[in-house]
């Protein structure tokens, strides 16, 4: 931090907003300028603290490269735009990380102050437009309030249940003078993040674990944004108990170890799955029993008793009932479970789960995940997928787009660490990877830093390879093209009798190639390779990963017919997941 905090400096408005995020650690914002936040970019230019800034070529995009920086940091992300269009660009983004809880700070610019309501040229009223989706949205009228409103955004943003906030400032507010003095204590009152458990709940927990003959650990995405990833490994160690990783999850218990059964959900590992509905005690942590995870609520995990761990008190019995609720930080959390477990296994012992891992290893020796090869001759993705995991290795970071690509990259890459997998989960945004990637390699320039995204996907937000081969920013972009929108084609295939309306994309499996990836990439300046044949695969992946001068786009050409297996289908129990299309199986006892 370079701010000076020991004298009253007098400044502007907009120099105090990078001086405070200065002061906060902020190093990195993505933007792009326009009117109402024309003083602010003013002193980016010209002002002497230290914040770098990416100019993106989209608002979407600062919003979810300010995600993906946040996702591989831990550390709040900052993205900016003007008013009107450029802050309702920011929404889909800022609602991404409200779903995901990301820490984020949107900061836009405003019409002036007495120009609020009157329809002014590129008004919107984003503070009211992005409440429902921010942990709070702050309108700062007065230079006066600038500092105060960006400490107080970043303490939201990256406290209790970490999600994105808004600051809105109007640009008589930017233009404004005032004698900034940092002083970041701040008081929100009724804000008070409980992170401490409750002893006696812990102890009740405690109980209920030692007691149980078939417990799961069901670990969500909050376990990681509290990075809680060594005390998980500890518990689960201690006492044996299996362990499922949701989508948001993937990596923050390693894939290699012992006790990992997979995911869960609609796409999830049969193993895991069937764990979660044949359980008799849920231990549930920094999960919300999402209805991807769920299926239909009132038929999950139906002998099951629950414990429910989580910072945000509404997540509590909001799907299913706690028996044992748990409000606090994960890391917290289980830290006292630790000690509590081992105090129950001491004193009174703990029932044997042998039983229950005869069962489970069973089912991990039944049903592994696997896939069928292709009969068109195009390649399959799932072995394209799976290279790209193992060529690059653990040390990697993979962030996915949404759909089939998204899935299969959850499935078929070994994740060891946290961290290392960013996608959209609750939101599903279509065209997050390129951004995001971008993002994730500003946080962590040394790691190789893939975006698998699929042809849909890609479209939405390619722009953004602009900004990564002017700013150094050398991202490698798988392209898993199935010339359609393969999600949703694979839904009209099993439910809708092969009525394929409007989701092919015809971008490369017969004689129409609009776009030509390769020859877009090439526009952008990247290194560009098409991949069509499956003795191409390694040597294109390799080819991209000794590749840092500038950012690497892949075209490989996969199979419209290829699945996202295993399946529930949606409104039906977990317990008719399908391993294949062909077959819905009756999960007998062995």
């Amino acid at each position: 931090m370079t701010t000076d905090t020991s004298a009253p400096r007098r400044m502007t408005g907009a120099e105090a907003v990078l001086h405070s995020l200065d002061a906060l650690g902020v190093k990195n914002v993505f933007g792009l300028p326009g009117g109402a936040v024309l003083p602010l970019y003013d002193e980016l230019a010209t002002t002497d603290a230290k914040v770098r800034h990416i100019l993106v070529r989209h608002e979407q995009g600062a919003g979810h490269a300010a995600e993906g920086y946040a996702a591989a940091s831990g550390e709040v992300g900052v993205c900016i735009a003007t008013s009107g269009p450029g802050a309702t660009n920011l929404v889909t983004a800022i609602a991404d990380a409200y779903m995901d809880s990301v820490p984020l700070i949107a900061i836009t610019g405003q019409v002036f102050s007495t120009l609020i309501g009157t329809d002014a040229f590129q008004e919107a009223d984003i503070a009211g437009i992005t409440m429902p989706i921010t942990k709070h949205s702050f309108l700062v009228k007065t230079a006066e309030d600038v500092p105060h409103a960006i400490a107080a955004a970043h303490h939201l943003a990256t406290t209790g249940r970490p999600g994105p906030v808004l600051v809105d400032i109007t640009k008589d507010a930017q233009q404004g003078e005032i004698d900034f003095k940092w002083e970041p204590e701040v008081n929100l009152p009724g804000y008070r993040p409980n992170l401490k458990p409750n002893s006696k709940q812990v102890q009740a927990a405690a109980e209920l674990i030692c007691q149980a003959e078939r417990p799961v650990l069901y670990v969500g995405g909050g376990v990681n944004r509290a990075r809680a990833s060594q005390e998980l490994l500890q518990l689960a160690e201690l006492t044996g108990i299996p362990v499922v990783t949701t989508l948001m999850a993937r990596g923050v218990f390693p894939d290699s170890h012992k006790q990992h059964l997979g995911m869960p959900g609609m796409h999830g590992s049969v193993p895991a799955v069937l764990a979660l509905q044949e359980a008799d005690l849920l231990i549930a942590l920094g999960t919300r029993f999402d209805d991807r995870v769920t299926g239909k609520a009132e038929f999950f995990a139906p002998d099951a008793k629950v414990i429910h761990a989580d910072i945000d008190p509404a997540e509590i019995s909001k799907i299913r009932f706690a028996d044992v609720p748990i409000v606090g930080d994960a890391r917290e959390v289980i830290s006292d479970l630790i000690v509590a477990v081992s105090t129950q296994q001491r004193d009174g012992g703990s029932a044997s789960i042998a039983a229950w891992w005869q069962r489970l290893n069973v089912l991990l020796t039944k049903y592994p995940l696997g896939y069928t090869p292709t009969s068109d001759g195009l390649l399959a993705p799932q072995h394209v997928i799976s290279r790209i995991g193992e060529l690059t290795g653990p040390e990697g970071i993979f962030v996915a787009g949404v759909g089939q690509h998204q899935m299969w990259s959850s499935q078929f890459i070994k994740y060891e660490r946290p961290n290392s997998w960013l996608n959209s989960g609750g939101a599903g945004t279509m065209g997050y990877s390129v951004p995001a990637a971008m993002g994730a390699k500003v946080a962590q320039p040394e790691r190789q830093v893939w975006a698998i995204d699929g042809d849909g996907c890609f479209q939405m937000t390619n722009q953004e390879l602009a900004t990564c081969r002017l700013n150094n920013i050398p991202i490698k972009v798988a392209v898993i093209n199935n010339s359609s929108l393969g999600m949703v084609r694979q839904w009209q295939t099993l439910f809708y009798d092969e009525r394929y309306s409007y989701t092919n994309l015809e971008t490369g499996h017969d004689t129409v190639n609009v776009p030509d990836f390769v020859k877009l990439a090439e526009a952008y300046d990247c290194l560009a390779i098409r991949v069509e044949r499956e003795d191409q695969v390694d040597d294109a992946i390799k080819l991209a990963l000794e590749t840092n001068d500038r950012p690497v786009v892949i075209d490989f050409v996969v199979s419209a017919d290829a699945m996202v297996w295993p399946m529930v289908p949606q409104g039906v129990s977990n317990s008719e997941v399908q391993y294949a299309r062909e077959n819905s199986p009756e999960w007998e006892e062995e």
